[in-house]
C-alpha cells in the first residue's frame, strides 16, 4: 500500500464502490460489508457510510469514535458477502470464518493511547475516519455516520497519482459494485467524456 494525499483520498470512494467497514474495542474487532458509503469534502476529506444501529460493528464505532473504509476487489466477493452475513457480536471468530485477515494499525491524530482499526488484507484501499460531532445526531435518525478521513491509501497497481487505473490491473483487483442479494457488478471499462468548447 502506498499513502495516498489528503486531497484526493476522495477519490477512493468516488466511484461508488461497496466497503468494509472496520472497527475495534475492548479487545473486540469486527469487520462489515456496507454498500452506502460515499465522500462528503475534500479538504479537509470527509465520508459518510450507513450503519444500521442492529450491528456489532456500529456498537463498536460508537464506543471507539473511529472506523476504517476499505475497498475489496472482484477477488474477494465470497469474503464480501460473508462479512455482510454474519455478526461478529454471535461469531468471535467472524473473520477466521470469513477467510480474511486484518493488519491492525493505530489512528494518527488522536490522543495516546492511539486507537486501532482493522484493515483487510487484499483490499485496494483504505481510508482511517475519527466520527464527527454531528454523527450522534444522524445516525440516531437516519444510521449516518460521519467521518473525518485521519490517513488512507492504496494499492499502486489500481491507484496513484490520485487516479484509479483499472484498465491496466488484473480484472480481479477491480472493485465491487452491489445491486442486492449477494449480485455485484465490477467496476467497468473507463469513458472519458469532454466539455463543450466555447
Amino acid at each position: 500500500m502506498q499513502t495516498v494525499a489528503p486531497a484526493h483520498a476522495y477519490r477512493l470512494l468516488n466511484h461508488g464502490p461497496t466497503v468494509l467497514v472496520g472497527a475495534a474495542h475492548g479487545g473486540r474487532v469486527n469487520v462489515m460489508a456496507a454498500a452506502w458509503a460515499m465522500p462528503l469534502d475534500f479538504d479537509t476529506p470527509k465520508v459518510a457510510v450507513v450503519i444500521d444501529k442492529a450491528t456489532f460493528t456500529r456498537e463498536l464505532i460508537e464506543a471507539s469514535g473511529v472506523f476504517s473504509l476499505q475497498v475489496p476487489t472482484v477477488a474477494m466477493a465470497d469474503a464480501v458477502v460473508a462479512l455482510g452475513s454474519m455478526s461478529g457480536r454471535d461469531h468471535a471468530d467472524k473473520l477466521a470464518r470469513c477467510g480474511v485477515t486484518v493488519s491492525m494499525v493505530d489512528v494518527p491524530g488522536m490522543a495516546e493511547p492511539a486507537p486501532q482499526l482493522p484493515l483487510v488484507q487484499g483490499c485496494t484501499a483504505w481510508l482511517v475516519c475519527r466520527t464527527l460531532p454531528a454523527t450522534a445526531q444522524v445516525a440516531g435518525l437516519h444510521d449516518l455516520f460521519l467521518g473525518e478521513v485521519m490517513a488512507a491509501g492504496s494499492d499502486p497497481r489500481v491507484f496513484s497519482d490520485g487516479r484509479w487505473h483499472f484498465e491496466q490491473a488484473d480484472d480481479s483487483l477491480r472493485s465491487l459494485h452491489h445491486i442486492a442479494g449477494g449480485q455485484f457488478y465490477a467496476t467497468g471499462t473507463g469513458v472519458r467524456g469532454q466539455a463543450p468548447q466555447d
